[in-house]
């Protein structure tokens, strides 16, 4: 094998060892090694290698049976080094804090990654049912507030290059259609903020506004609220405080030279 040969079949082994992280990562439940095969389309044998060494350095672990794989407790030392050594999260927690007291609904941060959203860090309301964070969790851009937030501050044919060919749905008021959601960018860009009624999620409704501490913005805050209480005068008042808050986190992240 040449240099060159040795150095592509590299490359090739470790962007399948990103690629099994990921696809395990994205899956709700545990996969079987045939399941894996299925949805990434690798061969059986280097697939079944790359699994059993990632078990031994515990970046992936098993069921009881070791029929079935998910990640291992090594993926949250990086995801958790990724966040502390974030100099902007210190002063979005802070942020979120207080917007929570002031408008009393669930808050959060999140970066845009390519054509998905990534959470960064997130605050439930004081009555919420649900307690399970959505920090770490990666959501498709175009039907949350965050992303279309943060979609409309690029053009349209960046837009279109970011986003897959089919846009998917996770509920039945998802933008699927293209030319749907850049009229629907639009109006982001013309009032300043992004509203979605249940399209990521069913009996939710979220405003978000992006951060604007870098040109693009990355980041975006936004305010999760029960859909039935997001009438127009109380989406008006969520949208000011999430405004507001997003423009002061914003001039503090630049005072403090952060981009």
């Amino acid at each position: 094998m040449t240099s060159s040969q040795s150095e592509s079949s590299l490359v090739k082994s470790a962007e399948r060892t990103v690629r099994i992280l990921e696809t395990l990562a994205a899956s709700p439940k545990r996969l079987s090694i045939s399941e894996l095969q299925e949805i990434m389309g690798y061969p059986r044998s280097s697939l079944h290698a790359l699994v059993r060494t990632l078990r031994e350095l515990k970046w992936v672990e098993a069921d009881d049976s070791g029929a079935t794989f998910g990640v291992g407790p090594h993926a949250l030392l990086s995801g958790t080094a990724y966040l502390d050594r974030d100099p902007a999260l210190p002063y979005v927690y802070e942020a979120l804090e207080d917007l929570r007291a002031e408008i009393g609904y669930t808050v959060h941060y999140a970066r845009r990654d390519d054509g998905h959203v990534l959470y960064l860090g997130s605050r439930e309301s004081r009555d919420a049912v649900r307690v399970v964070s959505r920090v770490g969790r990666r959501l498709p851009a175009h039907i949350t507030a965050l992303g279309q937030a943060l979609l409309a501050e690029l053009t349209t044919v960046e837009v279109d290059k970011v986003l897959p060919d089919e846009l998917a749905a996770l509920t039945e008021h998802s933008i699927t259609d293209r030319a749907a959601l850049h009229e629907e960018l639009t109006r982001v860009r013309d009032r300043g903020w992004a509203f979605e009624h249940e399209q990521g999620t069913k009996g939710v409704a979220c405003v978000a506004a992006a951060v604007h501490y870098r040109i693009p913005a990355t980041d975006a805050i936004s305010c999760s609220m029960p859909a039935d209480l997001a009438t127009d005068a109380e989406v008006a008042r969520v949208a000011a405080a999430v405004v507001r808050a997003a423009a002061t986190l914003a001039a503090t992240l630049r005072r403090h030279g952060i981009r």
